[in-house]
């Protein structure tokens, strides 16, 4: 009334003015209020509980196991080959592809001739075992020369496996060990070396005069150990 009498205010303009001020008085306290500070919670730490657990089978009461899981045994390894089940062996002499082969483990003599495409034609295979199981590693020696790779053509799992020449003659530039080659007059150990590792990339020998690429082998000692050798 004495803002009315004061202002000279009328009652609608008044009731209007004081609807203003009361809707500005709420404003303000609601402002207020969502502005005040709060507090922040700490998050959780993350223990161990929280993780996956991973359930462990009954114990065996027979067993009188302590309820873990006993791990599953594995393939076994394969005897006397590389992993995998393979073994490796090296067939050289008078065969189509000399060299080194893999072959299934528990392969067989036959396995490793036909890797190495067969004997070559006229190659004597009656002192061959050819039904032998064969080990990791193993050389096999095809037409050289009697004694040559030791007791493995007997099938008795050697080192080495032959299958075995004429008995008599020349000695086989194609087939005969190192060793044997160092028993030729002017022939040494890296001599001898140097005449398998020419017939291993080249094949073997072809002819005698084939000698005269290998390295150390000039004309004099060519003519000394030709008539000794043969292809």
């Amino acid at each position: 009334m004495w803002v009315q009498l004061r202002c000279g205010l009328e009652p609608r303009t008044l009731a209007a003015l004081a609807v203003v001020l009361v809707a500005a008085a709420v404003f303000a306290g609601m402002r207020f209020w969502s502005a005040r500070p709060e507090g922040v919670r700490a998050p959780d730490s993350v223990s161990q509980a929280g993780q996956v657990a991973v359930p462990q089978a009954d114990a065996d009461p027979a067993a009188g196991g302590s309820g873990a899981p006993e791990p599953s045994p594995g393939p076994p390894p394969a005897v006397g080959g590389t992993a995998g089940g393979r073994i490796v062996v090296d067939v050289s002499g008078k065969v189509r592809r000399p060299g080194i082969h893999r072959l299934p483990s528990g392969a067989r003599v036959t396995d490793a001739l036909e890797a190495a495409g067969g004997a070559r034609p006229g190659v004597d295979l009656d002192g061959l075992n050819r039904a032998r199981v064969l080990v990791d590693g193993e050389q096999i020696l095809v037409g050289a020369p009697p004694g040559a790779g030791g007791a493995g053509g007997a099938g008795g799992g050697g080192a080495g496996t032959t299958a075995t020449g004429p008995a008599t003659g020349p000695v086989s530039l194609s087939g005969a060990t190192a060793d044997q080659l160092e028993t030729l007059p002017g022939v040494g150990p890296v001599l001898a070396q140097h005449i398998v590792d020419y017939r291993t990339q080249h094949g073997g020998f072809r002819s005698v005069d084939e000698l005269h690429e290998v390295t150390g082998i000039g004309d004099r000692r060519f003519a000394d150990l030709q008539p000794l050798v043969r292809p």
